[in-house]
C-alpha cells in the first residue's frame, strides 16, 4: 500500500476562509445593498464541507481501504448537535416567554431542523428567503443550508465509498461532475426573472455543486497529493492563482446580488469554482494565501463560525422585534447586533459546544476544579436545564394555543398572498387591453361627464369621508396608470385597485430598485409604459440617485412619475431612502414625491407589528393618501 500521512495536517487557512464567509452572511442580513453578495458565504461552507469530508474519506480508503461509518457519525453528531440543540432551544423558550406569535409552527421547526430536512419544510411551506417583513420573521430562516449540508454529511459517505467500490476511481469522478452539472443546470432552468427564487435558493437539488465541486477538488486536490508535490518552484503560480480567486470571491461578496438572473444562472457556480480554486492554494504548503488567511482573530472567529452562522437569525429577529427605531440610530443599532452575535455564539461554543463535542460532561454536570469552577459549572448547567425546561413548554404549546400564530400563516401573509394573485389577474386583463396615453388632458366634455357622473353614479363613496371627492374619485376610474412597487404596494393594492381600475400594480415582495428598472425597462419595449407612473420602491434597501435617475430616463420627460417614499423605523436605510428621493424631485419637474413617511408619522396603530407594513386601517389611509397625491398633481 502506498504510503500516506497518517493525519492529515489542519489548514489554518480555512479557519481565514470560514471567517469571509459567516462575516459576509452577517453583514449581508444587516445591510443587504452594501453587502450585496454576503449571502454567497454559504457557498463557501458548502465547498470547504465537500472538500473536506470527501478527502477524509479518501484518505482512510487508501491508508486502511476501510472508513469507520460509526465513528464518523458519532463525531458529526458530537460536533453539530450540542450547538445545534441549544440554539433551538434557546429561540423556543425566548419565543414561548417574548414572542407567542411564532409558535405555531415551532414543533414542525425544531423537528425538521433535528432532521436535516429544514429546507425542504421552507419549500413546502412557501417560505421567502428574501423578504423579512411580510412572510419571513422566522428566526429559523437561514438554517435551510444547515440542513443541506446535514443530508450530505448522513448520505455522501456511504454513497461514495459504494460507487468506489464498484466503480473505477475515474468513473466515481465523472458521475460527481454528472451530479454537478445537473445541480447547476437545475438552478439555471428553474430561476424565473419574475418570480421569488427562494424554492431554488433553499433546494438540495439546486444548491449541491457547490458541495460537488468541493468534493471533485478532493479527487484531484488532496491532502497527500498537496503534500507530495510540494516544492519551491510552484510557488508563484500558486500565489497568482489564489490572489485571482480571492478578488473574484470578494468581488463577488461585494456585488453580485441575490436578484440578478446572472447569480442563478452561473454566478453562483463562478463564485463555487473561485472559492475551490483558493481552498486548493490555501492546502498547499508553500502557498502565501494559508498564512494571510491565517491569525488569531480569523484562529478564533473560525472555531465559533458554526454558532456564529446558528445565532445570528434570532439575534437579528428577537433584537429587531423590540427595537424599532433603527434608523434613527442605523450605525449604533447594526454594531449592537453584530456584538450581541458574537457574544452568545463565543459563550455558546466554550461553555457548551465544545465541552459535549469531546464528552466532557464533567465540565457541565460534576463538581470538579477550584470552587470557582465548581460554582461556573453549576450555573451553566441550571441555565442550560431552564432553557431546555422552558423551551420544551414552548413544543408542547405549540399548535395548541389559539392565540398564536405563525408568520407565514399571519393575516398579513395571507393579505399580501391574496392581493398579489388578484393583482396578477387584474393585470392580465388590463395589458391584453390597447394602451393608452393615460394623459388627463382638460377635456370639457370629459369634465362634464365626470361631473354629471358624480350625482348620477357616486362610486367608492367610503372613501370621501377620508379626503378623496367624488369628482376625484370618477376621474381615478379612467386613469390609466402603471405602478411598480414592493410588498408595501401590495399590501394596500386591494383600495389602489378600486381607486383607479385602470392601473396596472406590478408589485411584489422582497423587490428592490433593481427589479423595478428591469420592469420599467421591459414595459417600455413592449410599449406598455402609460403617462402616469407610480413607484414604491425603497423598503427593501438604499436607493440610490443614479437608480432614480435611471428610472427618470425610462419614463422621459413627458411622463409623470409619483415616487412614495417609505416608513421603514427598523432599516438603517429610511433616512438615507427619503433624503435621496427628496434631493432628485428638485432635480426633475415631472418627479413628485408622495410623503407616506411625514403623512403616516405617529400613526403606529396603522401598522402590523413589523411597523412597516400597513394594516387594513392604514393600507386604507395609504391608498387613500396616493391617490389625493396622484389626483392632485395630474392635470386634467
Amino acid at each position: 500500500m502506498e504510503k500516506v500521512q497518517q493525519h492529515r495536517p489542519f489548514i489554518t487557512g480555512f479557519n481565514g476562509l470560514r471567517t469571509l464567509g459567516v462575516i459576509g452572511v452577517i453583514l449581508y442580513h444587516i445591510n443587504p445593498e452594501i453587502f450585496a453578495g454576503g449571502y454567497l458565504g454559504v457557498p463557501i461552507f458548502f465547498v470547504l464541507t465537500g472538500y473536506l469530508i470527501t478527502d477524509q474519506i479518501l484518505r482512510s480508503l487508501k491508508r486502511r481501504r476501510v472508513f469507520d461509518l460509526w465513528g464518523y457519525y458519532r463525531k458529526r453528531v458530537q460536533r453539530l448537535y450540542p450547538g445545534l440543540l441549544l440554539m433551538l432551544f434557546s429561540a423556543s423558550a425566548y419565543i414561548v416567554l417574548f414572542q407567542r406569535n411564532l409558535l405555531h409552527n415551532l414543533r414542525a421547526i425544531f423537528v425538521t431542523n433535528i432532521c436535516n430536512i429544514y429546507n425542504f419544510w421552507q419549500i413546502n411551506h412557501g417560505q421567502s428567503y428574501f423578504e423579512r417583513f411580510a412572510n419571513n420573521e422566522s428566526p429559523f430562516t437561514h438554517m435551510w443550508s444547515l440542513s443541506i449540508q446535514g443530508q450530505f454529511y448522513f448520505f455522501w459517505p456511504i454513497i461514495l465509498i459504494f460507487l468506489l467500490k464498484k466503480f473505477s476511481k475515474k468513473t466515481v469522478i465523472t458521475i460527481t461532475l454528472l451530479l454537478t452539472t445537473v445541480s447547476v443546470g437545475l438552478m439555471a432552468f428553474l430561476y424565473q426573472p419574475n418570480v421569488d427564487p427562494s424554492r431554488i435558493y433553499y433546494g438540495t437539488d439546486t444548491r449541491l455543486f457547490s458541495i460537488m465541486i468541493g468534493c471533485l477538488l478532493a479527487f484531484f486536490w488532496s491532502t497527500d497529493v498537496v503534500y507530495k508535490k510540494s516544492g519551491k518552484n510552484q510557488r508563484v503560480w500558486l500565489n497568482l492563482t489564489g490572489t485571482l480567486s480571492f478578488v473574484v470571491l470578494i468581488y463577488c461578496i461585494l456585488r453580485l446580488k441575490d436578484t440578478q438572473a446572472f447569480t442563478y444562472r452561473g454566478g453562483m457556480l463562478l463564485f463555487s469554482i473561485a472559492v475551490a480554486i483558493l481552498a486548493g492554494v490555501i492546502a498547499h504548503p508553500d502557498s502565501f494565501w494559508n498564512k494571510a488567511l491565517t491569525n488569531p482573530v480569523f484562529d478564533e472567529i473560525g472555531k465559533i463560525s458554526y454558532g456564529l452562522y446558528l445565532y445570528q437569525f434570532p439575534v437579528m429577529i428577537f433584537f429587531e422585534s423590540k427595537i424599532t427605531n433603527i434608523a434613527d440610530h442605523r450605525f449604533l443599532y447594526p454594531i449592537l447586533e453584530i456584538v450581541l452575535i458574537f457574544l452568545v455564539s463565543y459563550l455558546s461554543y466554550y461553555l457548551v459546544e465544545r465541552p459535549l463535542a469531546k464528552l466532557d460532561w464533567h465540565h457541565l454536570f460534576v463538581k470538579t476544579g477550584t470552587k470557582y469552577r465548581q460554582l461556573a459549572n453549576g450555573c451553566v448547567s441550571l441555565i442550560v436545564c431552564l432553557i431546555v425546561i422552558v423551551g420544551s413548554a414552548g413544543l408542547v404549546t405549540a399548535g395548541t394555543d389559539k392565540k398564536t400564530d405563525s408568520t407565514s400563516h399571519n393575516e398579513l401573509a395571507r393579505k399580501i398572498n391574496i392581493n398579489s394573485k388578484q393583482n396578477q389577474s387584474h393585470n392580465k386583463k388590463l395589458l391584453q387591453q390597447k394602451q393608452q396615453s393615460g394623459e388627463q388632458r382638460h377635456d370639457p366634455k370629459q369634465v362634464a361627464h365626470w361631473k354629471k357622473m358624480t350625482k348620477k353614479h357616486p362610486v367608492n363613496k367610503e372613501y370621501q369621508q377620508l379626503g378623496l371627492s367624488q369628482f376625484d374619485l370618477q376621474r381615478g376610474q379612467d386613469l390609466p396608470a402603471l405602478a411598480i412597487g414592493d410588498s408595501v404596494m401590495v399590501d394596500g393594492s386591494a383600495d389602489l385597485r378600486k381607486i383607479f381600475p385602470q392601473m396596472v400594480i406590478d408589485a411584489d415582495v422582497s423587490r428592490n430598485v433593481d427589479k423595478a428598472l428591469e420592469l420599467l425597462q421591459n414595459y417600455q419595449t413592449q410599449n406598455k409604459l402609460p403617462h402616469t407612473l407610480v413607484v414604491g420602491m425603497g423598503t427593501n434597501g438604499p436607493v440610490s440617485p443614479e437608480q432614480v435617475q435611471q428610472v427618470m430616463s425610462i419614463a422621459g420627460a413627458k411622463r409623470q412619475v409619483f415616487w412614495i417614499n417609505v416608513h421603514v423605523p427598523t432599516r438603517s436605510w429610511e433616512h438615507p431612502v427619503n433624503d435621496v428621493l427628496q434631493k432628485q424631485a428638485a432635480k426633475y419637474r415631472n418627479l413628485k414625491i408622495i410623503d407616506w413617511y411625514d403623512y403616516c408619522a405617529n400613526h403606529d396603530s396603522w401598522f402590523y407589528g413589523d411597523q412597516v407594513h400597513p394594516n387594513p386601517s392604514g393600507a386604507r389611509q395609504y391608498s387613500t393618501f396616493v391617490a389625493q397625491k396622484i389626483l392632485k398633481w395630474t392635470k386634467y
